[in-house]
């Protein structure tokens, strides 16, 4: 049942956003150029690496910047749009009709991160990673690393179709309020393990909720 809402869905919408989908890589290509989008690894279903997709907010970095401390200097201002109205979002659709991701189920993170979680916390990859969570809903990009993880791990427990059209729901209210919607977030702040990611990782051309974690120490993102 899950999964046919997932194509379900995803294929709607894809279907429906197109023309939105196609004004917005016009509008990225002519104010950043190629490539359109935002690629990076991420740790999905049964801990299994995939590529996430998103659409690319940042430039790249001019001579002299050093690219994991100017990530708010690279952010245009459509990148910055396109992260507070969650739009930079909308190519994972396309996660989800490849079976990567679920419309709904814990934010998928870096690889770097499996090492910091205890075995309770690594339940989350029981289920498939989601573009919304029942975590994004209760805090979106404020919540503390900890307190996502445990809400993910609720989720697992918990998941039914009906929380799902719920989730799906507060995700829809969230977004048109843009409520908890931030281009940065604060990732030390919030207790994300960046100490070694910083030095482990190269630059991607991007900063999103996980991979800004490594570039500050790098996202919004996401958005978790």
């Amino acid at each position: 049942m899950k999964r046919a809402l997932d194509v379900g869905l995803a294929t709607v919408a894809l279907a429906a956003l197109s023309p939105l989908l196609a004004l917005i890589a016009v509008a990225l290509r002519a104010t950043l150029g190629p490539p359109i989008f935002f690629r990076q690894v991420r740790i999905g279903w049964r801990e299994r690496p995939f590529t996430i997709v998103k659409f690319r907010t940042m430039r790249e970095p001019r001579a002299g910047e050093i690219w994991f401390r100017t990530n708010e200097e690279r952010l245009t201002p459509f990148g910055r749009f396109l992260r507070t109205s969650s739009l930079d979002e909308l190519p994972e659709l396309w996660n989800v009709l490849r079976g990567d991701m679920s419309l709904v189920g814990p934010r998928p993170l870096l690889p770097e991160y499996l090492d910091e979680y205890t075995p309770e916390e690594r339940r989350r990859h029981d289920v498939r990673p989601g573009i919304t969570g029942w975590a994004a809903v209760h805090g979106r990009n404020v919540l503390p690393f900890r307190d996502r993880l445990r809400l993910d791990v609720w989720y697992v427990d918990h998941r039914s179709f009906a929380l799902d059209l719920r989730v799906l729901a507060r995700t829809v209210a969230q977004v048109l309020r843009r409520s908890d919607a931030v281009p940065f977030e604060d990732n030390a702040g919030l207790g994300f393990p960046l100490t070694r990611l910083a030095s482990t990782r190269t630059p991607s051309g991007d900063g999103s909720a996980a991979d800004r974690a490594a570039c500050l120490d790098e996202s919004r993102h996401a958005k978790p």
